[in-house]
């Protein structure tokens, strides 16, 4: 997968994050993760592409390593409001599955740039 589609595939995930935050109860828990899943969920990308604008290895790295922490923060978020069952958990396997392959992505591209 090359740059321009890991940030067209990272935009596509916020989006499917933002409908999922726009869809949650408005319950104390609902407010509560969904803040934190809009903002980790959405930075993924955001991070992603400030990468791709890096201008020494060494900042691309250190960027890209905020991306994968933010993946993985979204997935547990994820988890929480499947666990809960503030969320079915037919309704967010997909989103999960998406955010474990990023996850998956971003490891390997952070291990490659650090090698």
């Amino acid at each position: 997968m090359n740059r321009l589609e890991m940030v067209d595939r990272t935009k596509k995930f916020a989006l499917r994050i933002i409908h999922l935050v726009d869809s949650l109860p408005n319950t104390k828990v609902g407010r509560t993760i969904g803040g934190q899943i809009l903002r980790s969920g959405t930075s993924i990308g955001a991070n992603y592409r400030e990468a791709t604008r890096a201008g020494t290895k060494k900042h691309f790295t250190s960027i890209l390593t905020i991306a994968l922490r933010e993946a993985d923060e979204t997935l547990y978020w994820l988890e929480l409001l499947e666990e809960s069952g503030t969320v079915k958990s037919v309704l967010l396997k997909p989103l999960r599955q998406e955010c474990n392959e990023l996850v998956a992505i971003l490891v390997v591209s952070v291990k490659t740039a650090k090698s």
